[in-house]
């Protein structure tokens, strides 16, 4: 889907952005939708934890390789002692690769661990909007929607209506799909996303 993979792509520059400034103490982020809806988050935090937390991403992020299950342990124990933003890309991280072995309750279950250490609220909106991805995958509408219900923010209503309208198609409900996308049409999204709210409007039965 086009909206995932620019979500992909957002952490793929994450990566780089890492490689580039780690040295620098950097402990924030720069995460969202890009193009589709925006993004904007920054941090510094200048202390030896902070440089050796960063290395260590670092290390684990170049490493992971889902044929090599030692480093998604790796990975995982690095997520699980770093209660904060770094623990919650490593765990965005895992989930990326059960996502791709279809071991979709594992992907889900690593990226709510990841939820629970992340303060930011944009950060928490691109983790649950992933979480509803894969629970429509499971063929779990409800519980998609229920998530949906956690992001927060009016950059996000476009993405949220999007992803609201396949749960909702999912179910049958024809009628509430094309009300999710409408209102993702009527927020203040980007041409492109309008664009694709607007197709899947107009392929819709009736």
């Amino acid at each position: 889907m086009e909206v995932y993979s620019n979500e992909n792509e957002q952490v793929d520059a994450l990566k780089n952005f890492f490689a580039q400034n780690g040295k620098a103490l950097v402990i924030g982020v720069v995460i969202g939708i890009g193009a589709l809806a925006g993004w904007r988050y920054w941090s510094n935090h200048q202390d030896d934890s902070g440089r050796e937390t960063s290395a260590a991403y670092q290390q684990i992020s170049t490493a992971l390789d889902s044929s090599k299950p030692e480093t998604l342990t790796a990975a995982a124990k690095f997520a699980e002692e770093n209660s904060n933003t770094y623990g919650a890309i490593a765990s965005m991280d895992l989930a990326k690769r059960y996502v791709d072995a279809n071991q979709l309750d594992k992907a889900v279950a690593r990226l709510q661990n990841g939820l629970k250490d992340v303060k930011d609220a944009n950060l928490q909106a691109v983790i649950n909007l992933r979480i509803a991805r894969i629970q429509l995958q499971q063929e779990k509408a409800d519980e998609a929607l229920k998530t949906l219900d956690a992001v927060k923010g009016d950059g996000w209503t476009a993405i949220v209506a999007d992803v609201r309208g396949e749960a909702l198609l999912s179910k049958g409900d024809t009628s509430g799909a094309r009300g999710a996308w409408s209102k993702g049409i009527a927020s203040d999204a980007s041409p492109a996303l309008k664009e694709m709210l607007q197709m899947k409007m107009n392929n819709l039965p009736g």
